[in-house]
Protein backbone atom coordinates (compact mmCIF):
# COMPACT_ATOMS: atom_id res chain seq x y z
CA UNK A 1 0.00 0.00 0.00
CA UNK A 2 1.08 3.09 -1.46
CA UNK A 3 1.28 6.65 0.85
CA UNK A 4 1.74 5.45 4.55
CA UNK A 5 1.07 7.08 7.06
CA UNK A 6 3.64 8.51 10.06
CA UNK A 7 2.36 5.79 12.70
CA UNK A 8 4.74 3.11 14.36
CA UNK A 9 3.37 -0.20 15.06
CA UNK A 10 5.40 -1.65 18.02
CA UNK A 11 4.79 -5.69 18.49
CA UNK A 12 5.88 -7.47 21.67
CA UNK A 13 6.96 -11.58 20.87
CA UNK A 14 7.93 -14.56 21.89
CA UNK A 15 6.96 -17.50 19.92
CA UNK A 16 4.74 -16.21 18.07
CA UNK A 17 5.27 -17.66 14.41
CA UNK A 18 1.91 -18.93 14.64
CA UNK A 19 0.27 -15.17 15.11
CA UNK A 20 2.61 -13.22 13.55
CA UNK A 21 2.47 -12.97 10.20
CA UNK A 22 -1.51 -12.36 10.25
CA UNK A 23 -0.71 -9.85 12.76
CA UNK A 24 2.44 -7.79 10.45
CA UNK A 25 -0.03 -7.93 7.42
CA UNK A 26 -2.81 -6.18 8.77
CA UNK A 27 -0.43 -3.24 9.70
CA UNK A 28 1.17 -2.96 6.19
CA UNK A 29 -0.15 0.72 6.10
CA UNK A 30 2.23 2.28 8.79
CA UNK A 31 5.21 3.47 7.90
CA UNK A 32 7.05 1.64 10.62
CA UNK A 33 7.21 -1.86 12.49
CA UNK A 34 8.97 -2.35 14.98
CA UNK A 35 9.67 -5.62 16.83
CA UNK A 36 10.50 -6.67 20.03
CA UNK A 37 11.44 -9.91 20.66
CA UNK A 38 11.86 -12.03 23.56
CA UNK A 39 14.02 -14.42 22.62
CA UNK A 40 12.03 -16.63 20.81
CA UNK A 41 12.82 -20.04 19.89
CA UNK A 42 11.14 -20.80 16.82
CA UNK A 43 10.25 -18.72 13.53
CA UNK A 44 8.95 -15.70 14.66
CA UNK A 45 11.99 -13.74 14.19
CA UNK A 46 12.32 -15.02 10.37
CA UNK A 47 8.89 -14.64 9.98
CA UNK A 48 9.33 -10.30 11.18
CA UNK A 49 12.26 -9.96 9.19
CA UNK A 50 10.16 -10.79 5.91
CA UNK A 51 7.95 -7.16 7.17
CA UNK A 52 10.19 -5.09 8.93
CA UNK A 53 14.28 -5.04 9.76
CA UNK A 54 13.41 -2.64 12.88
CA UNK A 55 13.81 -6.15 15.01
CA UNK A 56 15.05 -5.84 19.06
CA UNK A 57 16.19 -8.32 21.31
CA UNK A 58 15.26 -8.26 24.58
CA UNK A 59 14.18 -10.28 27.71
CA UNK A 60 11.47 -9.46 29.16
CA UNK A 61 11.73 -9.04 33.13
CA UNK A 62 8.77 -6.72 34.34
CA UNK A 63 6.00 -6.75 31.72
CA UNK A 64 5.26 -2.67 31.83
CA UNK A 65 8.69 -1.44 32.03
CA UNK A 66 9.45 -4.24 28.94
CA UNK A 67 6.78 -1.96 27.20
CA UNK A 68 8.55 1.03 28.42
CA UNK A 69 11.46 -0.05 26.59
CA UNK A 70 9.64 -0.83 23.75
CA UNK A 71 7.86 2.00 23.05
CA UNK A 72 11.00 4.18 23.53
CA UNK A 73 12.38 2.44 20.08
CA UNK A 74 10.02 3.75 17.43
CA UNK A 75 10.95 6.65 15.45
CA UNK A 76 7.66 8.08 15.47
CA UNK A 77 5.98 10.19 17.94
CA UNK A 78 2.20 8.05 17.04
CA UNK A 79 2.45 4.47 18.30
CA UNK A 80 0.11 1.68 17.99
CA UNK A 81 0.68 -1.17 20.43
CA UNK A 82 -0.34 -4.37 19.25
CA UNK A 83 0.31 -8.13 20.64
CA UNK A 84 1.01 -10.76 17.64
CA UNK A 85 -2.09 -12.46 18.75
CA UNK A 86 -4.37 -8.96 17.88
CA UNK A 87 -5.27 -7.79 14.32
CA UNK A 88 -6.00 -4.51 13.19
CA UNK A 89 -9.99 -5.00 10.93
CA UNK A 90 -9.58 -2.45 7.60
CA UNK A 91 -12.72 -0.35 9.50
CA UNK A 92 -9.92 0.22 12.33
CA UNK A 93 -7.14 0.89 9.86
CA UNK A 94 -9.12 3.27 7.96
CA UNK A 95 -10.39 5.55 11.14
CA UNK A 96 -6.66 5.18 12.52
CA UNK A 97 -5.58 6.70 9.31
CA UNK A 98 -8.32 9.27 9.36
CA UNK A 99 -7.65 10.84 13.10
CA UNK A 100 -3.71 10.55 11.88
CA UNK A 101 -4.19 12.46 9.10
CA UNK A 102 -6.31 15.16 10.10
CA UNK A 103 -4.64 16.08 13.58
CA UNK A 104 -5.80 14.07 16.46
CA UNK A 105 -7.59 16.21 19.01
CA UNK A 106 -6.10 13.97 22.04
CA UNK A 107 -2.59 12.04 23.13
CA UNK A 108 -4.12 8.78 23.02
CA UNK A 109 -7.06 6.64 22.25
CA UNK A 110 -8.69 3.41 23.49
CA UNK A 111 -9.86 1.04 20.95
CA UNK A 112 -12.40 -1.68 21.68
CA UNK A 113 -11.04 -5.26 21.29
CA UNK A 114 -13.00 -8.39 20.04
CA UNK A 115 -11.87 -11.14 22.30
CA UNK A 116 -11.85 -14.76 21.09
CA UNK A 117 -11.38 -18.24 22.69
CA UNK A 118 -11.03 -20.11 19.92
CA UNK A 119 -13.32 -19.24 17.30
CA UNK A 120 -15.73 -17.70 19.59
CA UNK A 121 -16.13 -13.91 20.03
CA UNK A 122 -17.00 -13.97 23.29
CA UNK A 123 -19.16 -10.76 23.69
CA UNK A 124 -20.19 -10.75 27.57
CA UNK A 125 -18.32 -11.48 30.84
CA UNK A 126 -16.79 -7.95 30.57
CA UNK A 127 -14.50 -9.25 27.51
CA UNK A 128 -16.71 -6.66 24.76
CA UNK A 129 -16.07 -4.08 24.12
CA UNK A 130 -13.30 -4.06 26.47
CA UNK A 131 -11.17 -0.76 25.52
CA UNK A 132 -7.72 -0.52 26.13
CA UNK A 133 -5.47 2.43 25.26
CA UNK A 134 -3.56 1.52 22.39
CA UNK A 135 -2.54 4.25 20.19
CA UNK A 136 -0.62 7.33 21.39
CA UNK A 137 2.08 9.34 21.30
CA UNK A 138 4.86 8.19 23.09
CA UNK A 139 6.17 11.17 24.76
CA UNK A 140 3.10 11.31 26.52
CA UNK A 141 1.95 7.69 27.90
CA UNK A 142 4.02 5.15 29.82
CA UNK A 143 2.85 1.80 31.75
CA UNK A 144 3.15 1.19 35.04
CA UNK A 145 6.23 -1.04 35.50
CA UNK A 146 4.38 -4.01 36.70
CA UNK A 147 4.72 -7.41 36.57
CA UNK A 148 1.32 -8.36 35.23
CA UNK A 149 -1.76 -6.33 34.23
CA UNK A 150 0.37 -2.76 34.00
CA UNK A 151 -1.96 0.24 33.89
CA UNK A 152 -1.77 2.58 31.17
CA UNK A 153 -0.90 6.31 32.20
CA UNK A 154 -1.54 9.45 29.56
CA UNK A 155 -0.51 12.72 30.36
CA UNK A 156 -4.05 13.70 29.50
CA UNK A 157 -7.54 12.94 28.42
CA UNK A 158 -7.92 10.05 25.95
CA UNK A 159 -10.27 10.08 22.93
CA UNK A 160 -11.77 6.46 22.08
CA UNK A 161 -12.30 4.61 18.41
CA UNK A 162 -15.32 3.20 17.06
CA UNK A 163 -13.84 0.49 15.32
CA UNK A 164 -12.57 -3.14 16.69
CA UNK A 165 -9.07 -5.44 17.32
CA UNK A 166 -8.97 -8.40 17.25
CA UNK A 167 -7.86 -10.05 19.56
CA UNK A 168 -7.22 -14.25 19.76
CA UNK A 169 -7.56 -14.32 23.11
CA UNK A 170 -6.57 -18.19 23.57
CA UNK A 171 -7.08 -21.36 21.73
CA UNK A 172 -8.49 -23.03 23.75
CA UNK A 173 -9.80 -23.35 27.43
CA UNK A 174 -6.05 -25.72 27.92
CA UNK A 175 -4.67 -22.49 26.78
CA UNK A 176 -6.53 -20.50 29.00
CA UNK A 177 -5.49 -22.34 31.68
CA UNK A 178 -2.03 -22.81 30.69
CA UNK A 179 -1.89 -17.87 30.67
CA UNK A 180 -3.83 -17.80 33.79
CA UNK A 181 -1.51 -20.44 35.86
CA UNK A 182 1.51 -17.76 34.07
CA UNK A 183 -0.25 -14.99 34.92
CA UNK A 184 -0.88 -15.93 38.48
CA UNK A 185 2.38 -17.02 39.61
CA UNK A 186 3.27 -12.76 38.35
CA UNK A 187 0.22 -11.64 40.52
CA UNK A 188 1.07 -13.18 43.53
CA UNK A 189 4.60 -11.89 43.27
CA UNK A 190 3.46 -8.52 42.71
CA UNK A 191 1.22 -8.84 45.49
CA UNK A 192 4.04 -9.91 47.78
CA UNK A 193 6.11 -6.97 46.01
CA UNK A 194 4.08 -4.58 47.21
CA UNK A 195 3.48 -6.08 50.56
CA UNK A 196 -0.20 -6.22 50.22
CA UNK A 197 -1.76 -7.81 52.93
CA UNK A 198 -4.40 -10.45 51.60
CA UNK A 199 -5.84 -12.90 54.01
CA UNK A 200 -8.10 -16.49 53.00
CA UNK A 201 -11.54 -14.57 53.93
CA UNK A 202 -10.82 -11.68 51.28
CA UNK A 203 -9.57 -13.85 48.62
CA UNK A 204 -12.74 -15.71 49.19
CA UNK A 205 -14.71 -13.27 49.07
CA UNK A 206 -13.45 -11.83 45.56
CA UNK A 207 -13.18 -14.97 44.23
CA UNK A 208 -17.40 -15.20 44.27
CA UNK A 209 -17.48 -11.36 43.60
CA UNK A 210 -15.76 -12.24 40.14
CA UNK A 211 -17.72 -15.17 39.63
CA UNK A 212 -21.37 -13.55 40.10
CA UNK A 213 -20.29 -10.42 39.12
CA UNK A 214 -18.94 -11.71 35.39
CA UNK A 215 -21.66 -14.41 35.30
CA UNK A 216 -24.81 -12.31 36.32
CA UNK A 217 -23.98 -8.46 36.18
CA UNK A 218 -22.18 -9.06 33.42
CA UNK A 219 -24.23 -11.11 31.54
CA UNK A 220 -21.83 -14.07 30.74
CA UNK A 221 -24.79 -16.58 30.65
CA UNK A 222 -25.41 -15.08 27.20
CA UNK A 223 -22.74 -16.69 25.97
CA UNK A 224 -23.98 -20.32 27.30
CA UNK A 225 -21.63 -22.44 28.47
CA UNK A 226 -18.27 -20.28 27.54
CA UNK A 227 -19.89 -17.77 29.49
CA UNK A 228 -20.05 -20.12 32.22
CA UNK A 229 -16.37 -21.12 32.57
CA UNK A 230 -15.01 -17.36 31.59
CA UNK A 231 -16.91 -16.55 34.83
CA UNK A 232 -15.81 -19.74 36.65
CA UNK A 233 -11.76 -18.83 35.21
CA UNK A 234 -12.55 -14.71 36.45
CA UNK A 235 -12.88 -15.97 40.11
CA UNK A 236 -10.38 -19.38 39.69
CA UNK A 237 -7.58 -16.33 39.09
CA UNK A 238 -8.41 -14.53 42.68
CA UNK A 239 -7.98 -17.77 44.68
CA UNK A 240 -5.06 -19.07 42.93
CA UNK A 241 -3.25 -15.78 42.87
CA UNK A 242 -4.02 -16.24 46.64
CA UNK A 243 -2.86 -19.15 47.08
CA UNK A 244 0.91 -18.76 45.53
CA UNK A 245 1.01 -15.53 47.21
CA UNK A 246 0.34 -17.85 50.76
CA UNK A 247 2.83 -20.14 49.88
CA UNK A 248 5.52 -17.23 49.10
CA UNK A 249 4.52 -15.91 51.97
CA UNK A 250 5.01 -18.77 54.12
CA UNK A 251 8.05 -20.92 52.65
CA UNK A 252 5.65 -23.42 51.42
CA UNK A 253 7.16 -26.42 49.68
CA UNK A 254 10.71 -25.34 50.13
CA UNK A 255 12.97 -27.62 51.21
Amino acid sequence: MENKIPLSVVIITRNEESNIKACLESVKWADEIVVVDDNSTDRTVEICREHTDRIFHKKMDIEGRHRNWAHTQPRNSWVLSLDADERVTSQLREEIIETINKGPEFKGYSIPRRNYIGNYWVRYGGWYPSPQLKLFKKEDFRWEEAEVHPRAFLNGPAGRLNNDIIHYSYKNFEDFLNKMNKQTTLEAIKWVKDKRRMGLGRAVRRTCDRFLRSFFRKKAYKDGFTGFVVSVFAGFYQILSYAKYWEMKNGFGKK
